[in-house]
């Protein structure tokens, strides 16, 4: 990669729609906006269904993308839903402000409905095209049945449902079906579209010379098609309880760590098919972007598991991960060259460092870990010596920059007083300056610091469900456009 810079904005925070951004027409501006500042990454949050809190990180189905994202402007313009529909959401308009989860849920729904009764008037050149895509998603029936299943189930996980349910048995789901076509029809329709839709996206990025940097989890959530339809792959018991779950253990940031509750994986059963589901899951979210983070990079090395019991992540222990293997299984499927970022945060060591340099991944700096007084430490920007890295301000789990300084103690202001032009008017420039001229191939800055907000726009506070992943632009902000040239001219000073 030649020196670039990028921004984070995940697809929901995009403008001009009312409920969340879409793989349509808000989208394809975004783009343009890119490239005509000479942007050339766009990086974004996992693009599957969020939880129910809206967190794409806990998903019900890690293969599926997020029927938010759906266009109802090009569906009609494709044909496929008719025209004054577009609207059909709900009576209640959402807000340009904040994500509404429950109103995104019923737009969804409503065009589901709307998109299997017009089916029956599409060319057969589309269904034959539909029935082809279907084909080739081992991943869609699972997802679709576990979908719909969820929602007759008044939304209860899958170990509360029906035993016959909660059971996958391909054969016992035969005739639930076929009593269920209809449903399971809009399901395939919705991913169908969402897949036709952001191939339009990748070729125009392409076109644009746009890098699209995606995301994806470790771990599952265990209330997901992917646990319970292949309930042997991770830590659960005949009974659906969780025997060893995830986390972190205690640190100086938390006294009793980080208990995150998903199952660990049954690394043996992995190994034994030779990582197939693992191969097939990075192959997936591979054909939808051109870089790929990989979150938790640590737990490839070695992972916290906690007894499935405990309520706090204290009594937890490190168990080895076949990391080693995997990523060189992967990087063969990739034809030799891994196009991974490893979220090297938290808790690392030489043998995760190791494993990350071994396969020649880019690890993550974050300049508002930088500054401890410390000459040594990481982050300072005098010490990105290697090109292989790429650096934040901060994250979709940090404080903006301008929220981080407000909150860091006098001491610490003190420390980078010599560092920043405008001591007495801080502003997020400060921070996205420093990073663009590090020695980094690439720099990435959250939308939210071009536009010098302060932690009212925060996308994710982690140990909180209030307000988090919510956060949208304004399309009648006038600041947008003036910040991304701003942005666009200091890249090309720093020649990225």
């Amino acid at each position: 990669m030649e020196r670039k810079s990028g921004i984070l904005l995940h697809p929901t925070s995009l403008p001009d729609t009312p409920f969340c951004g879409t793989f349509g027409e808000t989208a394809r501006l975004w783009l343009n906006d890119l490239a005509e500042n000479g942007i050339r990454v766009w990086q974004f949050l996992p693009l599957a269904p969020p939880d129910s809190l809206g967190s794409p990180y806990s998903s019900p189905s890690s293969f599926a993308f997020n029927p938010w994202f759906l266009d109802a402007n090009d569906l009609v313009r494709d044909g496929f839903l008719e025209a004054g529909l577009e609207n059909l959401s709900s009576k209640t308009q959402g807000s340009e402000k904040r994500v509404d989860f429950q109103l995104a849920n019923t737009k969804v729904k409503n065009l589901s409905s709307s998109l299997v009764d017009y089916w029956g008037k599409q060319s057969a050149i589309a269904k034959e095209e539909f029935g082809k895509w279907c084909d080739k998603q081992f991943w869609l029936d699972d997802h679709s049945i576990f979908m719909e299943l969820k929602f007759q189930n008044e939304n209860l996980p899958w170990w509360e449902w029906p035993e016959k349910f909660a059971s996958y048995d391909k054969k016992r789901l035969e005739n639930w079906k076929k009593h269920n076509e209809k449903e399971l029809l809009g399901h395939n329709l919705i991913q169908w579209h969402l897949f036709r839709q952001w191939q339009s996206i990748r070729e125009l990025a392409k076109n644009l010379g746009i890098c699209l940097f995606g995301d994806v989890p470790f771990y599952v959530a265990k209330d997901s098609a992917d646990v319970w339809s292949n309930r042997s792959l991770f830590s659960i018991l005949t009974n659906s309880n969780t025997y060893l779950q995830s986390g972190v253990p205690p640190d100086y940031f938390s006294e009793t760590g980080q208990l995150w509750g998903n199952p660990v994986y049954r690394w043996s059963r992995h190994k034994a098919n030779k990582f197939k589901w693992w191969r097939r899951r990075i192959s997936r979210h591979l054909e939808q972007v051109d870089l790929l983070r990989l979150d938790h990079f640590r737990a490839l090395e070695a992972y916290w598991a906690i007894p499935g019991k405990h309520q706090t992540a204290e009594k937890g222990f490190w168990l080895p991960s076949p990391g080693k293997e995997l990523l060189g299984l992967v990087r063969k499927d990739c034809g030799g060259f891994l196009p991974l970022v490893a979220e090297d945060l938290g808790l690392i060591n030489s043998k995760v460092e190791k494993l990350r340099d071994d396969y020649e991944l880019a690890g993550m700096k974050i300049l508002q870990f930088a500054f401890d007084g410390n000459c040594d430490n990481p982050y300072l920007p005098e010490n990105i010596k290697d090109e292989n890295w790429i650096v934040y301000t901060g994250t979709h789990d940090n404080s903006t920059s301008l929220g981080w300084w407000r909150s860091i103690d006098q001491d610490k202001k003190e420390q980078i007083k010599n560092r920043i032009l405008d001591y007495e008017n801080f502003s997020s420039w400060e921070l996205i300056r420093m990073g663009m001229g590090t020695n980094a191939k690439l720099f990435v800055a959250p939308m939210q610091d071009l536009l010098n907000l302060d932690d009212g726009a925060r996308l994710n506070k982690p140990g909180t469900i209030e307000n988090n992943w919510s956060w949208r632009l304004n399309s009648n902000d006038s600041n947008i456009k003036e910040a991304l040239e701003k942005y666009g001219f200091l890249a090309e000073e720093y020649k990225r």
